[in-house]
């Protein structure tokens, strides 16, 4: 009997091999009188960025991270005085992919893209879950287009993998 050569699966194109909480911070400057004379909830300015980098030169190993911020604020600060801040919460959420066989003008946008929006449902649940045992109402964040993003840090010549590095 003679042994046929079975063939070999070919690797997929993208490979989720890790994701983790890679920095977390939460800080509420005023506990815990801010407990008690918060009457609103309060107002929530999100910023978020994505940044990817090879693990490894050499190889097709690509850490990409989202970092969100959330600030929160007094959203009926008294007559004449500026809005305090309420609590602070910073989050990277990353995730180590590796790439095979995609076209080299297609990297970028997998990076920056489709990494990021499969990180993002984990890191949205990271900061609502930060937040709430924060004591107060979890920040939820509403879905990210990835794609306009990318795009429109592109326009601004701002998004791009450079020297195993890229933003959006």
């Amino acid at each position: 009997m003679s042994e046929t050569a079975q063939p070999q699966a070919a690797a997929p194109p993208l490979v989720v091999n890790l994701q983790y909480v890679k920095d977390l911070s939460f800080e509420v400057p005023g506990a815990p009188l801010i407990y008690t004379t918060l009457r609103q909830p309060p107002r929530v300015e999100i910023n978020l960025d994505v940044q990817a980098r090879r693990v490894t030169d050499g190889h097709n190993s690509f850490e990409v991270g989202i970092a969100i911020r959330a600030e929160a604020f007094d959203p009926a600060p008294a007559a004449g005085t500026e809005a305090a801040r309420i609590f602070l919460a910073d989050l990277v959420y990353a995730g180590v992919f590796t790439l095979n066989g995609i076209p080299e003008a297609s990297v970028e946008p997998v990076l920056l893209v489709e990494c990021p929006r499969l990180l993002f449902p984990f890191a949205r649940d990271v900061l609502a879950t930060a937040t709430r045992d924060g004591g107060f109402p979890p920040v939820l964040l509403q879905p990210i287009d990835f794609l306009s993003l990318w795009q429109s840090r592109r326009a601004q010549g701002t998004g791009g993998l450079e020297n195993g590095a890229a933003n959006a």
